[in-house]
């Protein structure tokens, strides 16, 4: 069985005292590929370390988090755009809107989501999008600029049906991590009437640890806790779930993956 993690952050110094050890759990529970998103300048050389010393199972992302919009985010801007003619990366992303810890940037955030959209455009890659208490507001957006080759994942997804199929209309798969397994999220539901076909696993490490270890540091390993759930939910196995969510990722990661790997 194998599984896929589409949203981790192993590169943060949470890992740092048992990072080998964590990656030997991911791989024991069938996680053979790790997406890591980047979240601004002080993140790229500890997540490109991790691409170094795990090429086959670690792949970076270039971007910047909504949340690290600040004063300087042209200069922090300036930095993804020359990555992103270096060299090859996985997507763009974890960019988008944050509406949840502070308001008082979202219009350079707009800005800022907006023109890393169209440097994954231009580039033919996806874009992995950060939408916290922002859904509406980030759905808006991608209807403005909606084109063939607008594509990705909408990171921790965790609204209603009627956004889910927005977001599904608009080309986009569902991240689905640890909430699902919260009791009182609502996601259960939501999911009962989305086909597997529109939804990849992540787990967002080392944030949002799904039941039985909520409260506590999350890693990759964990992608086998929340496909459990997602199979009770859908009434299938853990293996079809695996299957079908891999096979998600490996789609949407399809060109680039390819590329990375020769």
């Amino acid at each position: 069985m194998e599984l896929v993690d589409t949203h981790a952050h192993l590169y943060l110094n949470k890992f740092d005292e048992d990072r080998e050890e964590t990656m030997q759990r991911a791989a024991a529970n069938g996680v053979n590929r790790i997406y890591l998103p980047n979240i601004d300048r002080q993140s790229i050389d500890s997540m490109l370390k991790m691409e170094r010393t795990y090429p086959e199972t670690c792949f970076p992302m270039m971007g910047l988090h909504p949340c690290s919009v600040k004063e300087n985010y042209l200069e922090e801007l300036e930095i993804v755009e020359n990555w992103l003619k270096k060299r090859p990366f996985i997507a763009v992303g974890e960019i988008g809107l944050d509406l949840y810890w502070d308001k008082t940037f979202f219009s350079q955030q707009k800005e800022a989501f907006k023109m890393q959209m169209n440097w994954a455009k231009d580039l033919d890659i996806p874009i992995v999008i950060h939408s916290r208490e922002s859904t509406k507001e980030v759905i808006e957006i991608l209807k403005e600029e909606k084109t063939d080759k607008l594509r990705g994942i909408f990171h921790c997804f965790g609204g209603n049906v009627e956004e889910a199929r927005q977001i599904i209309d608009l080309g986009f798969l569902l991240g689905i991590g640890g909430v699902l397994t919260y009791k009182k999220s609502g996601l259960d539901q939501t999911l009962t009437e989305i086909d597997l076909k529109h939804i990849v696993l992540e787990t967002d490490a080392p944030f949002l640890s799904p039941v039985p270890y909520r409260g506590k540091r999350n890693e990759s390993s964990y992608i086998l806790n929340i496909a459990e759930r997602l199979a009770t939910i859908k009434n299938k196995s853990v293996e079809e779930v695996a299957e079908i969510t891999t096979k998600n990722a490996n789609t949407v990661f399809a060109y680039q993956l390819e590329r990375q790997i020769k």
